[in-house]
């Protein structure tokens, strides 16, 4: 089931990014991209009693007032749906969601704009909908654990109890999560004497805390690289005798130095990398693919040799670019990526760039 919905869900996020430039309206947004996600989900947009459009919520004084879609299971809403327009940031829109919930008896919204949807219930107080989703799911990045939890929400495995259970998980986690990552980047006075009081006997003077808050700062940036070098590592199954960064591009972290590393290995540069590396064991042995992280770029060798340049991955920017060097110069060409399945449609490029080096 989970790689069913996970498939149906990719190439759903395939005809988003295709048709999403000739979508200009809302109403659009809902018969190409929502509506199919409706029926990805198990339920029957064509029939009235399951799928019902424009349902009428009043709200107090106010007649008439329609929400989008409510989905119904024996006859007793479960789901209430407002939709947005794809360009619509969907996380500045939930007032009208919030009143809709209220007089609704569905234990959970959803507020979409056809690409991004976040889930919404009552934790707080019962039947007033929380301020923030407990879930978000985003096409352009699905994870199991997020297909997992909407699996729960299809028709053939609606659970009400299972969902309930974690969704209170799911939201003081997301919660807790943000508090740790604010600590990362600007660590509170809190949590620098939470952490030296354990080990510095002396009074936390102003200029003893302004110390601290940096060797803070230092030891949560390097704990964060070397764990994710390590990921990195066991991933892509590199031998610790090649780097997996480039010295002559940073700075080497050591204990006695503990300088704060200028970039960490990404998730999203790991599972490009792991892709790559798919690609060329068609035609190379895992040995011969080296890997190099650097500040301005993620590249992969070819017997870790830096003139042998396969490709270079660039995902620090707002856009993500594929560098290929194909082309047998030295100079590579960035190709825009959507998304880093893309990295798939150059297969082709990539085996071909090996032949420069016979």
């Amino acid at each position: 089931m989970e790689a069913d919905l996970k498939l149906k869900l990719e190439q759903l996020h395939q005809r988003v990014d295709s048709l999403k430039d000739q979508i200009n309206t809302e109403e659009a947004t809902k018969n190409a991209f929502i509506m199919p996600f409706i029926q990805i989900l198990g339920y029957d947009i064509f029939n009235p009693t399951e799928v019902i459009p424009e349902f009428i919520c009043d709200i107090g004084t106010k007649k008439g007032e329609k929400v989008d879609y409510v989905i119904k299971r024996d006859n007793e809403p479960i789901l209430i749906i407002e939709c947005k327009h794809w360009k619509e940031n969907v996380d500045a829109h939930n007032s009208q969601l919030h009143r809709y919930f209220h007089v609704s008896k569905a234990r959970f919204g959803v507020l979409t704009n056809g690409h991004i949807y976040n889930f919404y219930t009552d934790l707080e107080r019962p039947n007033i909908m929380d301020e923030k989703p407990f879930f978000t799911l985003d096409l352009s990045n699905l994870k199991s654990s997020s297909i997992k939890i909407l699996e729960n929400f299809t028709k053939s495995d609606y659970n009400l109890e299972n969902i309930l259970d974690s969704a209170e998980a799911l939201k003081y986690i997301k919660a807790i999560r943000n508090e740790f990552e604010k600590e990362i980047q600007e660590p509170s006075d809190e949590i620098i004497k939470l952490l030296v009081n354990r080990f510095f006997g002396k009074p936390l003077t102003a200029s003893r805390m302004a110390t601290f808050r940096e060797y803070t700062k230092k030891a949560f940036a390097n704990s964060i690289n070397e764990s994710i070098s390590f990921r990195l590592k066991n991933a892509l199954n590199i031998n610790e005798s090649i780097p997996s960064k480039s010295t002559e591009e940073i700075h080497p972290v050591d204990e006695n130095n503990a300088e704060i590393p200028k970039f960490i290995t990404t998730e999203e540069e790991i599972e490009g990398s792991q892709i790559i590396k798919a690609i060329l064991r068609e035609q190379l042995q895992a040995s011969r693919i080296a890997f190099r992280d650097t500040q301005s770029y993620f590249g992969i060798l070819l017997d870790d040799n830096n003139r042998k340049p396969i490709c270079r991955l660039h995902f620090n920017s707002g856009n993500k670019y594929l560098e290929l060097f194909n082309n047998g110069k030295d100079n590579g060409e960035k190709k825009l990526l959507q998304s880093i399945d893309d990295i798939y449609n150059y297969k082709v490029e990539l085996l071909d760039t090996l032949k420069n080096y016979e």
